[in-house]
């Protein structure tokens, strides 16, 4: 048995070319072969070599040319088996391909593209006054708006269209269409309004729930700020419950939503919408870089039902909304929470002003503009009665007094302005 074991390993080294090693094996042989040694050793040699040949007449070797050889060829395989299972082991990095993530991860685009079609621009045209080029009425002010029924019926802040007496309301679609505008409903108190053109088939925004939206949520602003329509903002829910109480708004029971998204002058109507491409809100105002303020859609709701009630009801509306006399601004009271936030964001406003109105928004052409007030002034002072609130400012233009010398803070600079309020 333990030959023909020999004889078989003989056969695996033979077939593994492993001439070295035969020729170590055989050294002997090949000598006696060619004449070296007596006749004596030959002799032996020759009788011991006969011993050891097999049937299939092969010559033996020696065990230490066997371990010579088997020893490395050993270590080696043991080695590059635990090089293969360490390479196992050992987690690899792959770059991954960049194709797809624009599709993947650019979650805001698609939000613009379901929902983009419904927000229209406003423009209030002055028909007092008119170009000179063209011949046309020149723009007064402008907002936006959004479509919230396909027969022509637009959503928008109330300031955005009853601003200016002897004025004119001009819709322009997304698509560039151009219509004139009838008011159909007015809210002052909740500063909503709605329009109607005259034409059908418009894409139609969708309206979500205000009361399901928690802080950090991300929103998306679409509007037209600064006369550049179809503009959209990005930002999160900074706060769901912003009381009117603390913006200084007075007859308003509303909380609204606060956003970080920019919403700048001409935003103002326009949707603040979900990720689901759902208006959730109506952008309002702004106070700051990074605080901005929207109506919340479920108030906006119960406004539209009540609207659709009345016009049921038969009692459209009538442009016979309370006027007063005209300036042409658009104001926010300075709380004392809204005056921290102000003098820790800004480095150029007094530490001793602890009242006042701040004017974000001018009218192009109003009294307020021709007599110098410009947007981020702070109101003080009117006929030298201190500015507390946005109604005292009210009660200044229902004094009856021609003009109004108005004290005003710009900057870190106290300034005096004249201006002559138009009569409705």
């Amino acid at each position: 048995m333990a030959l023909r074991s020999i004889n078989k390993l003989e056969v695996f080294l033979k077939r593994c070319s492993a001439p070295r090693l035969y020729y170590c094996c055989n050294k002997s042989a090949h000598s006696a072969t060619n004449g070296i040694g007596t006749d004596d050793n030959n002799n032996n040699y020759n009788n011991n070599n006969n011993k050891n040949k097999n049937k299939n007449g092969y010559t033996g070797f020696s065990w230490r040319s066997v371990i010579r050889f088997f020893v490395p060829f050993s270590l080696g395989a043991l080695a590059s088996t635990m090089v293969a299972q360490r390479e196992e082991l050992t987690p690899t990095i792959s770059a991954r391909a960049l194709s797809g993530r624009r599709r993947e991860f650019n979650f805001i685009a698609d939000v613009v593209a379901g929902c983009a079609d419904s927000v229209v621009y406003i423009e209030i045209k002055d028909t007092r006054h008119f170009d000179y080029f063209s011949g046309q009425p020149i723009t007064a002010s402008n907002g936006s708006g959004f479509v919230i029924e396909q027969n022509g019926l637009i959503l928008t802040n109330a300031h955005v269209v009853i601003n200016k007496p002897n004025t004119m309301v001009q819709v322009r679609l997304s698509d560039g269409r151009t219509f004139p505008a009838t008011i159909e409903d007015v809210d002052q108190t909740s500063d909503l309004a709605t329009l109607r053109i005259q034409v059908n088939n418009l894409p139609v925004m969708k309206l979500g729930k205000s009361s399901t939206l928690r802080s950090g949520e991300w929103v998306v602003a679409l509007g037209s700020p600064l006369a550049l329509s179809n503009t959209v903002t990005a930002g999160v829910i900074s706060s769901t419950q912003r009381a009117s109480q603390e913006l200084g708004l007075r007859n308003r029971d509303i909380n609204y939503l606060q956003t970080d998204a920019a919403i700048t002058f001409g935003n103002s109507g326009g949707p603040l919408v979900n990720l689901d491409g759902e208006a959730i809100g109506v952008n309002s105002m702004k106070v700051t870089a990074g605080i901005s303020f929207a109506i919340p859609i479920d108030y906006v709701k119960v406004f539209l039902e009540r609207a659709a009630a009345r016009r049921r009801k038969g009692s459209a509306y009538k442009t016979g909304y309370p006027v007063k006399r005209y300036m042409g601004i658009t104001m926010l009271t300075l709380t004392p929470d809204i005056l921290f936030e102000l003098k820790s964001r800004t480095q150029n406003m007094p530490n001793t002003l602890s009242h006042g109105v701040l004017v974000w928004k001018v009218i192009v052409g109003s009294p307020a503009h021709s007599g110098g007030l410009q947007p981020g002034d702070i109101v003080t002072h009117i006929n030298k009665k201190e500015i507390k609130n946005s109604s005292d400012v009210y009660d200044a233009l229902a004094d009856g007094k021609k003009e109004l010398d108005i004290v005003i803070l710009r900057g870190v600079k106290q300034m005096r302005v004249t201006i002559t309020p138009e009569d409705p």
